[in-house]
Formats: structure tokens, C-alpha cells, sequence
């Protein structure tokens, strides 16, 4: 029924398929250290995405504080939530450059500075530019390198990996709800921003343990990925091995610049020493030049690396699975956070209000969600089971309880519904796989950065756009309907793209064989 991980040209990890020659692992490649990138990944989803689902509690508090309207008040929250996820590309820059490691310290400040800062707002309008922009991008310079450190730390393990470490959203969301309700009420809600903003530096923790890998470990583990991606080019027109292929290519000319720019390294150290012997003032003037001069390389060869993912010959957008896989994630986060949006209205209508306050519906959505997260993870790594119909298969299974979800109108059915929701989405944890299938290690960060921007993009209108359908048509199920009918076909067109890429392919190679 689904395309075969021969016809997406994926790994997993089997190197006996791919007919490469075995490597002997680096001991912290599924194992070892890698357990404490999971474990720093894990606290990052607490503090971060966790922190976001509680903003409940605050957004009540500012209604109060500010009397502004509910939807200027809202956008607090959104524009945090949609800013976290739509800088994705811009902290893929960030990596190449400085690394997973800076770059997450430095958000880390940048979040809790947000935080701080947003306790001594006067308006709504403040809260716009130090909670929403400022502890937004800092939020999402440090969820990309938590999310792109397990993928390059495991090659075996990494759907599993993923999933306990975005189990953090789950735990998260229940830990600081009840943490911000206490301090607001003991506190106040000032109070509360800036103890948040102070437990938020642990942050800069997280970041420091993200030891970054030897070179040569990452270039052993892309070269186990590469020649998984030989086989790409019979399923695929635009595969990820031309992607591969063109970023060397692309390089070249990089690596002649960096050559000529160590010379001129060179040079200016042989200036040194003989300035040492002549002039000791001397000595500071070049060093300032010699450290300008190797940041200005490393900015130049970050830069050019990240231009090239993106809009050169090496692009991203080279990939025709990856395209559509863009195309879905516009379309599939505004459908998860649907129900959450309707559900009351539905519990109401139906006069299951007793019940659902004994144990909510949305509860439900999130316990399963944890659960759903680690079985699909454990599933995904078996040997003889495919990521990538899992990941199918879950998609399928979520737009479909999303449709139905309005023609249930008992408890038992609604909960039933709602747990498969939960369970389902849990193919979030499968999202950072799948996209490191589609692009190689090597790419990862700037392509995971696209695929988040989407989700940004999609839980920033996703809401408002769901509001605007019901205001229309003064009905729930529509809006239900509707953007169901839009998530799949974002699935129907991410399914069929390997297929007719497969087809194109037979019929490039019957020309040539005709020729």
C-alpha cells in the first residue's frame, strides 16, 4: 500500500543493505553521551515548548491587567508560539555558523532576558516585542539545536530518541501550569515572569551539554547515509543524492577560498613573530586582525553553506519529497490544534459538561500524546518496519479522527476519538527522522529549520483562520471539515510524490536504455 523504503531511499541504519563497508562507531553515537543530548532535549521541550502551553494561565492574567481585547491579547501568545518555530531557517545560520552549542546558550539568555523583561510590561503592545519576538526567537534558537543534536548523535535509535525527548511538551505542559498558577497566585503575575525567566537560564545548561561530535564522526556518519542515497536516484528524479552531490560540488570553490584565507592566516602570524621582535605594540594590532580575519572565514563559509541549502545549486528545494513534505506542514499543525479550539463548544452543545470536568477531553489529547510519541518511536526503529509508512499511517489515522470528530456526540465516543488523536499525533517525534531521511545529517538543521518554519507559519493563521470559518458559517463542524479536507491533501500530495517520482525515473532510464 506504501511506497517501500527503497523507493524513498532511506536508511535505517542496516548497513548490510546499502553495501557499505561496516564502520566501527564513535561509543557516543547511540550510546553514552548521546543519552545526555536526549536527556538535555528532554528539559529544553519542558522549559520551552511546556512554557507554551501554559500560557493560559498568563494570557488571564493580562486580560485582567491590561483590559484589552481577547484577540489583541492572544496575539502575545501566538506570535511566541508562531516566532519560535518561523525563525527556523535563520537559526539553521546560526548553527552553521556557531554551532548547536553557542547558538542554544545564546538563545537560552535571549529567552530568560525575554521572560525578565516582560515582567515590567505596561501593555499589551510591550509584551508584543519582549515576550513575543524577543523570548520567541530565543525560544527557537534553542529548541533547533536540541532537535538536531539527537539526530546527529543516533544513527540506530533515533525515532525512540526522538520520542523521549519531545515527551518534554507532554510533562512540560502539566509541570509549568501548575507552577505559574501557584506563583500567580502567590506572587502575581510580574512575579511569575521573571522566576520563569530565572528558571529559563537552565536553558544555557542544556546548551552546554550539547557537546558537538569530532568531524570525523559526522563525516563517518554521513558517509553511511550517502551510500544509502545511491539507490535514491531509481526512485526519485530530485532526490536527496543530488542534493548531496551538488552541496560537494558547491564546496569547492568554498574550500579554495578557505585555502587562500589560511594563507593569508599564515602570513599575518609570520607578521606576528617579527613584530614580536620589533615593536611589542604591534603585537595586539594583528591579533585583533588575525581574530577579525578568521570571523569574517567562518561567517563567509557558514553564510555561503546555508545560501547554497537554500537558493543555490545544492538547494533544498531540489527535492521533490522534500517540497511536498514542506507543502503538508503548512497545512498539518493547524489541524492538530483544531479540536483543542472547538472542544469546549462540542462538550457544551452535547451536555457533557459533568463529565468532561471530571476528566477533560483535552487531558486525554495530551496524556495520549506522550504515550503515542515513545510506541511510535520504538515501532519506527524496528528493522523490518519503514519510518516513513509510520509515519503515513499516523497521518491517516489523525485527518481521519479529525473528520469524524463532530459526528460524535456521547463522552465515550468523544474520548475514544480524542485518544486516537493523541496517540497519532504523536508523529511529531517522527518529523526530525523523516526529514533527516529525506536530506542526510549534513543538512539537517536548515532543512528541519523549513520544515518548523511551516508549522510556525500553520500555528500562526491556523487559529485565527478556524475562528473566521465559524464566525461564517456559526458552526463547529465546518471548521473541522474544512481544514481536514486541507490536511489531506497535504497528505495525498506527500504521498504520491515518491510514486511519480519513481515513474519519471523508469521512464528517464527506458529513454536513455533506447538511446
Amino acid at each position: 500500500m506504501y511506497a517501500s523504503r527503497e523507493d524513498i531511499g532511506y536508511d535505517f541504519g542496516d548497513e548490510s543493505k546499502v553495501g557499505s563497508k561496516p564502520i566501527k562507531p564513535n561509543p557516543n553515537i547511540d550510546g553514552g553521551w548521546a543519552w545526555m543530548i536526549v536527556f538535555a532535549s528532554f528539559l529544553v521541550h519542558i522549559l520551552i515548548m511546556g512554557s507554551q502551553m501554559a500560557l493560559g494561565i498568563l494570557n488571564m492574567e493580562w486580560l485582567e491587567e491590561f483590559n484589552q481585547s481577547r484577540g489583541l491579547t492572544a496575539w502575545v501568545s501566538s506570535l511566541s508560539m508562531g516566532i519560535t518555530l518561523i525563525v527556523g531557517p535563520f537559526i539553521g545560520l546560526f548553527i552553521t555558523m556557531c554551532g548547536c552549542r553557542k547558538t542554544a546558550i545564546i538563545g537560552g539568555i535571549l529567552n530568560a532576558l525575554g521572560w525578565i523583561l516582560s515582567a515590567y510590561a505596561s501593555n499589551v503592545h510591550y509584551l508584543f516585542l519582549t515576550f513575543g519576538v524577543t523570548a520567541g526567537i530565543g525560544s527557537g534558537m534553542v529548541y533547533l539545536p536540541a532537535v538536531v543534536m539527537v539526530g546527529q548523535y543516533f544513527q540506530k535509535r533515533r525515532a525512540l530518541a526522538q520520542g523521549l525527548s519531545t515527551t518534554g511538551t507532554g510533562f512540560g505542559a502539566f509541570l509549568m501550569t501548575a507552577l505559574l498558577k501557584y506563583l500567580c497566585r502567590e506572587l502575581g503575575w510580574r512575579n511569575a515572569m521573571f522566576i520563569q525567566g530565572a528558571i529559563c537560564l537552565n536553558l544555557c545548561v542544556c546548551g552546554a551539554l550539547m557537546r558537538p561530535l569530532s568531524p570525523k564522526d559526522v563525516n563517518e556518519k554521513y558517509v553511511v547515509r550517502s551510500n544509502s542515497g545511491d539507490n535514491q536516484a531509481k526512485a526519485l528524479s530530485h532526490s536527496a543524492e543530488t542534493i548531496k552531490s551538488n552541496g560537494v560540488l558547491s564546496e569547492e570553490p568554498a574550500n579554495k577560498e578557505v585555502v587562500k584565507n589560511e594563507e593569508v592566516l599564515d602570513d599575518i602570524k609570520q607578521i606576528e613573530i617579527g613584530g614580536k621582535s620589533r615593536i611589542g605594540k604591534s603585537m595586539y594590532g594583528l591579533r585583533i586582525l588575525k581574530t577579525v580575519s578568521q570571523l569574517t572565514i567562518t561567517v563567509r563559509k557558514g553564510f555561503g553553506i546555508w545560501y547554497s541549502s537554500y537558493f543555490g545549486a545544492a538547494s533544498l528545494f531540489t527535492n521533490r519529497v522534500f517540497v511536498a513534505f514542506i507543502i503538508w506542514a503548512l497545512f498539518a499543525y493547524s489541524s492538530f490544534v483544531i479540536p483543542f479550539i472547538h472542544l469546549p463548544e462540542i462538550v457544551k452543545q452535547y451536555n457533557l459538561s459533568s463529565q468532561n470536568n471530571i476528566f477533560p477531553l483535552t487531558s486525554i489529547i495530551a496524556i495520549v500524546h506522550i504515550f503515542g510519541k515513545v510506541i511510535l518511536g520504538i515501532i519506527s526503529d524496528l528493522p523490518c518496519i519503514s519510518t516513513w509508512n509510520v509515519f503515513l499511517m499516523a497521518n491517516f489515522t489523525l485527518v481521519t479522527c479529525i473528520l469524524t470528530l463532530p459526528l460524535m456526540q456521547t463522552y465515550i465516543s468523544l474520548a475514544v476519538v480524542c485518544a486516537l488523536i493523541g496517540f497519532s499525533s504523536g508523529y511529531f517525534s517522527l518529523m526530525p527522522v523523516v526529514t533527516e531521511d529525506l536530506v542526510g545529517t549534513k543538512h539537517l538543521a536548515n532543512a528541519y529549520g523549513i520544515i518548523i518554519c511551516a508549522n510556525g507559519i500553520s500555528a500562526l493563521l491556523g487559529p485565527p483562520f478556524a475562528g473566521w470559518i465559524y464566525d461564517i458559517t456559526h458552526k463547529y463542524d465546518f471548521s473541522f471539515y474544512i481544514c481536514g479536507s486541507l490536511y489531506m491533501v497535504g497528505i495525498l500530495f506527500l504521498f504520491m510524490q515518491p510514486y511519480i517520482g519513481k515513474k519519471q525515473s523508469q521512464e528517464k532510464s527506458t529513454e536513455e536504455a533506447q538511446a
